[in-house]
């Protein structure tokens, strides 16, 4: 409804233009494609409810010397509309958290006080960004509200006591930070749980924005047009059936299991494609040697792999359930696979909402052999069977986790927020007084 309130956001994180992400990623270890797919959907998603957004962003660069880039200067820039101003920082560890800090306080404030937005929208758990939030919240600048898409201080295996040290300590200042916030937005109950127990919460696993060329989808199994996104013709090669991943090629992702899984069918007019870059990537392909079936791995962008992912017989998530970190994430690869229209199987991961099991095949085990019968009765299936799995799934992730459901939800919540702040007479410290916002429980 037009008389609705709808809060001016400012978005600080790492929503960058894509040319300068394209410079990102052709210099970087880690491909931080979800984190810039995930940002411009969310971008989208605020607008298509209504409400005006800007843009403050650090480029998603990993620590040097991951990417050998060491100065990243400022500037300003203008996507799709938006405006956006780049922060500049030193990737140097430990000073680029501290130049981005000072970074996002100077820039930050001002915008805050040029602007008058109503609410400073945080992407991420990044402490120089939460700490100015913390910052800005103390003030009375805006409503603080952090989008956590993963827990804070996650160690990783080539970490050494140093580094491991600092996410221990980036671990409890995140938690003290969000003490000062007005309310999350979590990938997962478990988050907000964990790291922000007595904040208001909006659950929200993840958005569906496919690239503007896919079509929609809730035609008839079978078909393609403007209205379905299935059709035998954009299958895998006549006689071919195409097993397809795409994410990172590690072993915490599974993409082992699916390999060892997909050696043991014997079917040769079977095909693997894995998409992606990893530590596994010379073992891959070693097992395409060894198998010719096994495509070696490549890496795509975005589009390119949407149109690949639509050409596959079914798609894969093959993570491992017994990893501490699962019950935190939502592997947003889910709601891409099932925007394509083609069937999905995934490992049964606690994070996944239960309104998505009509549309999922589930692997019994996480095991090889778990993946591999999951598989069988996928590829089991008749092609209509296949289109009809595919195109309900496209049609619900497209109506329930599109940027206009999505975007109302996220304007609903920051209302909320905006109005009991209101009655309480200044912004929110987040020690309990707000309510648990009712569409962030499922």
């Amino acid at each position: 409804m037009t008389d609705e309130p709808h809060p001016h956001v400012l978005l600080l994180g790492f929503t960058v233009a894509d040319d300068l992400f394209q410079h990102i990623v052709a210099r970087d270890v880690v491909l931080p494609t979800q984190t810039h797919t995930f940002a411009w959907a969310l971008v989208e998603s605020v607008r298509a409810a209504g409400c005006p957004v800007r843009l403050l962003s650090a480029a998603p660069a990993s620590t040097f010397p991951r990417n050998r880039q060491i100065r990243f200067r400022s500037g300003r820039f203008e996507q799709a509309g938006v405006q956006g101003e780049l922060l500049g920082f030193v990737n140097l560890l430990g000073l680029k958290h501290v130049t981005r800090f000072l970074a996002a306080v100077r820039a930050g404030s001002r915008a805050l006080r040029q602007h008058g937005d109503d609410v400073l929208l945080i992407h991420g758990v990044h402490t120089p960004f939460l700490w100015f939030g913390a910052l800005a919240a103390w003030r009375g600048s805006a409503r603080v509200v952090p989008i956590l898409t993963d827990p804070p201080g996650v160690v990783l295996p080539d970490d050494g006591p140093i580094v491991r040290a600092l996410r221990r300590l980036d671990h409890s200042l995140v938690r003290m930070a969000l003490r000062r916030c007005s309310g999350v937005v979590v990938l997962t109950a478990a988050l907000a749980e964990d790291f922000a127990p007595s904040l208001p919460r909006l659950v929200m696993e993840g958005i569906c924005n496919p690239p503007a060329a896919q079509a929609s989808a809730s035609g008839p199994a079978g078909s393609f047009d403007a209205d379905g996104p299935w059709v035998a013709s954009r299958g895998p090669a006549a006689g071919f059936r195409d097993v397809v991943y795409a994410g990172g090629l590690t072993r915490a992702y599974g993409v082992d299991r699916l390999v060892e899984a997909f050696r043991g069918m014997d079917d040769p007019d079977l095909r693997l494609f894995l998409f992606g870059r990893g530590e596994l990537e010379e073992w891959l392909r070693t097992q395409a040697k060894a198998d010719p079936r096994i495509a070696p791995p490549e890496l795509l962008d975005r589009g390119g792999l949407v149109r690949r992912l639509a050409r596959a017989s079914v798609l894969v998530n093959p993570r491992p359930v017994d990893q501490s970190f699962v019950r935190y994430s939502f592997p947003s690869k889910l709601i891409e696979y099932l925007s394509t229209g083609i069937p999905v199987v995934t490992t049964r991961l606690p994070g996944i909402p239960a309104d998505y099991d009509p549309y999922l095949c589930f692997a019994e085990s996480d095991t090889a052999k778990g993946l591999r019968d999951a598989l069988l009765r996928v590829l089991a299936m008749s092609p209509a069977e296949r289109g009809a799995l595919g195109s309900a799934g496209a049609v619900f992730v497209r109506q329930t986790r599109g940027p206009a459901a999505q975007g109302e939800r996220i304007r609903s919540f920051l209302v909320e927020l905006m109005t009991a702040t209101h009655r309480h007479g200044c912004v929110s410290t987040g020690e309990g007084e707000l309510p648990q916002h009712p569409l962030g429980r499922r």
